[in-house]
């Protein structure tokens, strides 16, 4: 990766529908050059996917929370098919500590939430949950560096 591929994640980080046009005014090559750079990028496995953003108390899912569950390393094969194929499941994510798993959720009320939580107590185990109040960061992608930022940040 150089850093005219750095900045094409960059870019597409902060809008995935910019257009090639748009990449390729701010890259400074032509948009032929820009459409194979996102195809090697895909190909290579960088780029996985596009994604929109939404709002999820618009479309009525109010509660949002963190759900640790404490599996047995048995417990993870009945549990990864299961989780997967729950939409109310934005992430799941294996951890380290008292807790192996930790799930991002969305549900439109707590009555959802509890129900949804008494159904993994019940197949599954212990678990512990935090509401979220209010998100002061959401999910972002993480700006790559330039060359020259990186030579930069090695001189120090």
């Amino acid at each position: 990766m150089d850093k005219i591929d750095r900045k094409i994640i960059n870019l597409l980080q902060k809008n995935a529908r910019a257009s090639l046009k748009e990449l390729s005014k701010e890259c400074f090559i032509s948009s032929p050059a820009i459409a194979a750079r996102i195809n090697k990028l895909e190909r290579n496995g960088i780029i996985t996917g596009y994604h929109t953003s939404v709002n999820m108390e618009k479309i009525n899912f109010h509660v949002k929370a963190f759900i640790q569950v404490q599996l047995e390393p048995r417990q993870k094969q009945e549990f990864y098919p299961y989780i997967q194929q729950i939409p109310n499941v934005i992430e799941c994510n294996c951890v380290t500590g008292d807790y192996s798993e930790i799930m991002e959720v969305v549900f439109p009320s707590t009555t959802d939430l509890d129900n949804f939580i008494n159904t993994i107590q019940q197949r599954f185990g212990k678990t512990s949950t935090q509401i979220v109040f209010s998100t002061s960061v959401d999910h972002r992608g993480v700006k790559l560096a330039s060359a020259k930022d990186t030579a930069d940040s090695e001189e120090v």
